[in-house]
Order: structure tokens, then C-alpha cells, then sequence
């Protein structure tokens, strides 16, 4: 089990994602996976810092674009709030994935079960949560919005959100 720092949990977890999906890649993919990358389109004026993805699959072709995954820690499957606000402030308003049509979810939670973590989120989004078919397995699901995109800004309105909750029971954060 690799150190996950519980005063951080959010960053740790991610952090050590990071080398366990490059590894599991054959190189020969159109993108590489990076840890924290800046999205630089929708930057707002100095001295604002760009939106920091906490990973993303980034093209090799042409780096600004990048399909990210932002995570949540959810200490209990209802405790939601702060997932929605990133799904419904930062993906459907474009700040986040503008030049994609697609986005993901990391929910990192640490009591309860999958199943009612979907259910939280999808009455919180006030939407539908569908099974992923090709990976049926897995705790996921995909999300279908439509993004308010800003004037003069060519980037896809229609979005799927990937949501994906991997378990992580005994861990807690530390409260110190």
C-alpha cells in the first residue's frame, strides 16, 4: 500500500495515481497522463492563477488540450456538495475541459458504498447517471449536460461527465 498522507488526502490519493495509470499505458498513446497541469484558455486577468487540473490525459498534438479528471474527497456517500459545485461551476461553465466534450469525477470515498454515492450525486446534479457499458465492472457512470458556453467562445456545448468513486475505507483524515 503506497503512503497516503492523511492530512492530504485529496493530493496524496491523486498523487500517487499518477505514475500507477502511466505505467499502465503502452507509450504509445496519443496523450500522457500528468498531475496538476494548468489550464491556461481560461485564465482570468493577472494576478488570478489558471484552473489547476488534479490530473488530465493531455494531448501530445497540441497540449491545450486536455481531458481532466478533478477529485473529491467524500467523507460519506451524501457529502456531495463540493463534487456538484466543480461539476455544475467549473465543467458546465466551461472553466474546465473548454476544448473538450467530455470531462471526469475522482471520488475518493471513504464510507459507505458506490452505489449510494451515485445516487447522492445524480439528486445533486438533478440529473441521470448512466452505466458505462464497455466498463460495466467498475464503479462508474457517464452524465449528459448541455455547458453554458461563453460568447464568442467556440467550445462544444454539449458535455459528458465521467463519474468514477474508487473506496478507500479505514482511511480518515487526520484532523490535526
Amino acid at each position: 500500500m503506497p503512503f497516503i498522507d492523511c492530512g492530504d488526502l485529496e493530493r496524496s490519493i491523486t498523487q500517487v495515481l499518477e505514475p500507477r495509470i502511466s505505467a499502465a499505458m503502452t507509450g504509445f498513446e496519443p496523450f500522457y497522463v500528468q498531475h496538476g497541469p494548468f489550464e491556461r484558455e481560461t485564465k482570468r486577468p493577472a494576478p488570478a492563477q489558471p484552473p489547476e487540473y488534479d490530473l488530465a490525459f493531455v494531448l501530445r498534438a497540441d497540449e491545450r488540450i486536455m481531458w481532466p479528471l478533478e477529485a473529491k474527497v467524500l467523507e460519506t456517500p451524501g457529502a456531495v456538495a463540493a463534487y456538484a459545485h466543480d461539476v455544475e461551476n467549473e465543467f458546465l461553465k466551461c472553466r474546465y475541459a473548454p476544448f473538450s466534450s467530455s470531462g471526469a469525477m475522482l471520488a475518493y470515498l471513504i464510507s459507505g458504498g458506490a452505489t449510494d454515492a451515485f445516487a447522492s450525486i445524480a439528486t445533486k446534479l438533478g440529473c441521470e447517471l448512466h452505466d458505462v457499458v464497455e466498463h460495466s465492472a467498475r464503479p462508474n457512470r457517464v452524465s449528459k449536460h448541455t455547458r453554458i458556453v461563453p460568447t464568442g467562445k467556440l467550445y462544444p456545448s454539449a458535455f459528458n461527465c465521467y463519474h468514477l468513486v474508487l473506496e478507500y475505507p479505514g482511511l480518515s483524515r487526520s484532523r490535526a
